[in-house]
């Protein structure tokens, strides 16, 4: 993010008056930065900074750093701040479309902890769309949380995407899970992972109440939508996989 910025303040201060006034620097962020949620509660623009993760920790630092270009040097400047996407052409080592395919596999289906962690789920067409809107409308300086209203503990997601996967292809139908007889016997409980944060949701009133985003997308469906692709291009997940990752658990020492 410092390079970029370094390069993007170069090459605002190189263009003419007209130029510069039309650039922006879109950086794009996470609701993570903001740490954990108890059982109620919403992050807005204004809650603090709490990241739990070295992960988390990077990003927050790479917020700063875009928000301090904007103060100290004047770079135009806008940051989002989005929840868990979902959607067509995710790489397969995250949540939805790991146990998609592992459940077309007759593979265990992972899960973390108790199954108990919330996140906001986004899909990817809302979440370019809100992009889009920050970067054609947004003011200069600001940051905008780009949320699905869609919360959804883990189990419940792999509760429902193991239904959308025995509706198009019947757990009877499919001999890598057929003598485990549903899709959802696949489900296995493993040790939580390091700094998971516990609850995320995303207010985004702002940017609806400024900018008139809203999302789109309602979770049931464009989780059903989700399965049928993943479902239809096995050849693209086997292709984007191979000789690189074999749907194993990542960041383990």
């Amino acid at each position: 993010t410092f390079v970029l910025l370094e390069s993007a303040l170069a090459l605002s201060r190189a263009l003419g008056d007209a130029e510069r006034r039309a650039f922006r620097f879109l950086h794009v962020s996470t609701d993570e930065v903001y740490g954990t949620l108890g059982d109620d509660g919403l992050f807005s623009e204004e809650t603090p900074y709490a990241p739990n993760s070295p992960y988390a920790a990077s990003k927050a630092s790479a917020d700063h750093l875009v928000r301090a270009y904007f103060h100290t040097y004047g770079l135009n400047t806008i940051i989002t701040n989005c929840s868990n996407n979902y959607g067509p052409y995710q790489f397969p080592e995250k949540l939805i479309p790991l146990m998609i395919l592992n459940a077309l596999d007759g593979r265990p289906l992972p899960i973390y902890g108790d199954g108990g962690n919330v996140r906001d789920w986004l899909h990817v067409e809302d979440h370019c769309s809100g992009i889009l809107t920050a970067l054609e409308h947004g003011r200069l300086g600001e940051k905008y949380n780009i949320g699905g209203n869609s919360e959804r503990t883990n189990l419940q997601v792999i509760d429902a995407l193991c239904a959308a996967v025995e509706a198009l292809l019947p757990a009877a139908d499919n001999p890598a899970v057929r003598e485990k007889g549903s899709y959802a016997a696949l489900r296995i409980f493993v040790p939580d992972r390091p700094g998971h944060d516990r609850r995320y949701a995303i207010d985004a009133s702002k940017i609806a109440r400024e900018l008139g985003w809203t999302p789109s997308h309602d979770f049931a469906s464009g989780l059903r939508a989700t399965v049928a692709w993943y479902v239809a291009n096995r050849e693209w997940c086997s292709a984007v996989q191979t000789g690189r990752y074999d749907r194993e658990r990542l960041g383990l020492s």
